[in-house]
């Protein structure tokens, strides 16, 4: 076999960001790949190799890191050595491909520079692949741009949720912007239809929430006495007969924090097929809504290289603006 020894930078020049698998590389780890976690770090340059096989060659011990063995959590250090060994993958590199994917998702962009990507992501897309998807925000931008050096998710978005997405192109602002969202210095604001007539214009919400899974390994979350604390301030914005119009400043960030704080307040959000009241749903379709009423609206962070104040705004896509002026009319 042939023993590749290449710096994570010249495998990105080479080989647009994948390594051949069917060999023994050396991979030396640069400044933007320091601080990754091992499966993160594989994900990246293994394109096309399914992350169960990577989880595998990790444990069995096949991927060592300074000629040790390691897990998949461990967080590489700069110019640390990581030995790769020979996969299968049904995907041909990308420096095999005739060029770039179709930018499919050019248009979602709401802000760019040399650190950060902000974009508007749609309802329907998830932002990485797994459980069925093979192709999520983070897959299909480094498809579009295969000679990107560092692209990572800075944070999710449930994949019916639409709106503002972050996604960092330097190691430096994912860690910066990680800290930012860890010490509360960041102000993430959604819009909400619930079900129901709020009753307060300002309502501030603890409860503690609890991750389980399903027999069909789906995830939920719900409310436990032993759960993680989360927050958030709601404001309301417009009452309508059946239904509000809500504010959500987030204090923290749990997984569906939003739609499970508000389905155990009896609010549940239009449109919700997981946590919210089904008939109601079913009759919101027929009048026109046909997905769930939750929207990334407005971010206000510092930015993560230069400090600068930056205020980002994802305008209401136009199936829930539609929507919404129906029931200011009367009309749904």
């Amino acid at each position: 076999m042939v023993n590749l020894s290449k710096t994570v930078k010249n495998v990105v020049e080479e080989g647009g960001d994948t390594l051949n698998p069917a060999s023994v590389s050396n991979v030396v780890v640069d400044e933007n790949s320091a601080g990754q976690r091992v499966d993160n770090f594989l994900t990246r340059l293994l394109r096309g190799v399914p992350k169960s096989h990577i989880y595998r060659i990790v444990r069995s011990g096949e991927v060592r890191v300074n000629s040790k063995r390691v897990e998949a959590s461990h967080k590489l250090a700069m110019d640390d050595q990581v030995r790769i060994p020979p996969v299968r993958t049904a995907v041909k590199p990308a420096a095999q491909t005739a060029g770039p994917a179709s930018a499919r998702l050019e248009h979602t962009i709401l802000f760019e520079d040399e650190a950060l990507l902000v974009i508007n992501k749609p309802a329907g897309l998830a932002v990485h692949g797994g459980s069925g998807i093979s192709r999520g925000v983070i897959e299909q931008f480094r498809l579009e741009r295969p000679q990107a050096k560092f692209l990572e998710l800075v944070h999710r978005l449930d994949r019916e949720t639409s709106g503002i997405l972050l996604l960092a192109k330097k190691r430096a602002a994912l860690v910066a912007l990680h800290e930012a969202i860890r010490n509360n210095q960041t102000d993430k604001r959604y819009l909400i239809l619930v079900h129901g007539v709020w009753p307060d214009q300002k309502k501030r919400v603890t409860m503690p929430l609890q991750k389980y899974v399903l027999p069909s390994g789906e995830r939920r979350v719900s409310v436990q006495p032993d759960g993680q604390h989360s927050e958030t301030v709601f404001h309301l914005r417009q009452q309508f007969a059946e239904f509000s119009l809500l504010e959500a400043q987030l204090v923290t960030g749990r997984t569906h924090q939003l739609r499970v704080q508000l389905a155990h307040l009896g609010f549940p959000i239009a449109g919700d097929d997981k946590y919210g009241d089904f008939a109601v749903n079913k009759q919101m379709q027929q009048r026109g809504l046909k997905r769930m009423f939750l929207h990334s609206a407005d971010t206000s962070l510092k930015h993560p290289i230069t400090g600068e104040k930056l205020r980002l705004a994802a305008p209401l896509p136009p199936e829930l603006d539609q929507f919404l002026q129906k029931l200011k009319a009367g009309k749904a």
